[in-house]
């Protein structure tokens, strides 16, 4: 995946993001996702992306590592998942959708001047970064 954007400033030691960016820090994004679980479209990689469906669901966890894991099951069977390295996303990057009412969301990777997604998700509704809460699409 290409990023169509430049990426936030660092200018602190905690590698937060600047409030005045549209970027969030990984935690923010991740502390709101799993307040939503029903909002996801779809989710991945490069390589992969899992789906969601009527008879799916998603859930959230930590490994005893510090990863986040999310699966998607049908029932009690596991379907897929994906497990996310915290340490790797530098910031998660709320993106402009070719598709009506899809907000994509890019985990970033950064590592000097080389920047590549390292994981997605699309939602059904976006982040409000003032609130840090839904804002549906008017139509």
């Amino acid at each position: 995946m290409a990023l169509s954007e430049d990426p936030p400033p660092r200018d602190n030691a905690a590698g937060e993001v600047p409030e005045m960016d549209r970027s969030l820090s990984f935690e923010t994004f991740w502390n709101w996702l799993v307040g939503h679980p029903n909002c996801i479209l779809r989710a991945g990689t490069d390589d992969v992306a899992l789906f969601d469906d009527d008879d799916f669901f998603w859930h959230f966890t930590t490994s005893p590592e510090g990863e986040r894991v999310v699966e998607v099951l049908r029932g009690k069977r596991l379907v897929g998942e994906l497990i996310i390295d915290p340490q790797r996303v530098s910031y998660v990057q709320p993106m402009e959708s070719e598709q009506p009412d899809e907000y994509p969301f890019e985990l970033v990777a950064a590592d000097g001047d080389d920047r590549q997604v390292a994981y997605f998700f699309v939602l059904s509704h976006a982040f409000d970064e003032e609130r840090g809460q839904l804002r549906q699409r008017v139509h």
